[in-house]
């Protein structure tokens, strides 16, 4: 009879145990993510990119401040102005971290967003409901906004009181899979903690074109563009730093035949902009301080390869300086960096 209790006691308490250890996967490794973490592990696993700002982090920065300071500063058109004035939120201040995922499709971008940030539940739901909502497939009410001027929606819901689902396609809120914990994005989202600002982009057809394409006039290469047609990931990351804003490019493939060849093509691009920037007719045409700044940002560039054994990357880390800010930016588009010009 004593080894039968001795027998059931130690039955119980490997049950407790067992049952601890799957409540603490189940819910403790939630409890313990981030708020940057949770938000990103609802990015559907199947996007064409992620974007990911976190606006908490930065008002805290000088660089901040002063980017803020020198930018334009449009009133609000009449549409957000009666957002403003019927909700209460303001984005520059009430935001606090912002998760965009960009699915491309031959119809067109579809978009999914988290947002948190304080917000004022009552009115901006009230905001909402003036133009019909439904329920989700767990029980939450979506509400679908028109666009201005257009057929078209956006819809959002609550998730908590401090955090807002956005899409522009209400298939998200019921068919969409949110499966953010793919290791493929999990891994570069990790590599990118330390960041306020950053996007990942998984290689397609568009992607590649597009980043090319917004290469200053004299850095336009067809070689870069074939280039970055064969990475399968490019990230792009900023955090402020004093004040000063350091900015990360990665660009990563299988080939490492595509590393060496985009790290000196990259290499020789820099060459080339510092030559243009010291061409007596570009000391002409640009002002000194904005001259400056051009080259502050060259001097710093650091291109580096990344072997992560299957993986290779080329590294680009350089430096956005106030004076790049403060200088006087030329009246008519210049081109700074093309030699001989």
């Amino acid at each position: 009879m004593q080894k039968n209790k001795i027998l059931l006691l130690v039955c119980l308490i490997g049950t407790f145990f067992i049952a601890g250890l799957f409540a603490y996967r189940h819910w403790g490794s939630q409890d313990s993510l981030t708020d940057r973490e949770r938000m990103l592990s609802l990015m559907p696993a199947d996007e064409s990119a992620v974007v990911f700002l976190d606006m908490a982090d930065l008002r805290t920065t000088p660089f901040f401040a002063q980017l803020f300071q020198w930018a334009p500063k449009p009133p609000p058109d009449g549409e957000y102005a009666q957002f403003l004035k019927s909700t209460g939120f303001n984005y520059e201040t009430d935001l606090d971290r912002l998760a965009v995922s960009l699915h491309r499709q031959k119809q067109g971008m579809l978009a999914f967003a988290v947002a948190e940030g304080r917000f004022d539940r009552t009115k901006i739901e009230a905001y909402g409901s003036q133009f019909g909502s439904l329920k989700t497939a767990d029980g939450k009410t979506l509400f679908a906004v028109p666009l201005s001027e257009s057929r078209r929606k956006v819809y959002f819901t609550f998730l908590t009181n401090n955090r807002i689902a956005w899409a522009n396609d209400s298939t998200y809120f019921f068919q969409h899979s949110t499966d953010g914990s793919q290791a493929e994005w999990r891994e570069r989202f990790a590599r990118l903690a330390g960041t306020s600002v950053f996007a990942v982009l998984r290689q397609d057809s568009g992607a590649a074109a597009a980043l090319a394409q917004q290469a200053p006039g004299g850095l336009h290469s067809p070689q870069l563009a074939d280039l970055l047609a064969q990475l399968d990931w490019i990230s792009i990351s900023a955090k402020p730093d004093g004040n000063l804003l350091r900015v990360g490019m990665e660009g990563e493939c299988v080939a490492e035949s595509t590393e060496h060849q985009l790290k000196d093509l990259l290499s020789g691009l820099v060459v080339l902009a510092q030559m243009g920037l010291n061409d007596p007719k570009t000391q002409k045409k640009l002002d000194p301080a904005l001259r400056e700044g051009y080259s502050e940002l060259l001097r710093s560039a650091d291109i580096q390869q990344v072997d992560r054994g299957a993986s290779k990357s080329v590294r680009v880390v350089f430096d956005v300086t106030p004076k790049l800010l403060e200088a006087k930016q030329p009246e008519t588009t210049a081109d700074p960096v093309r030699p001989g010009h």
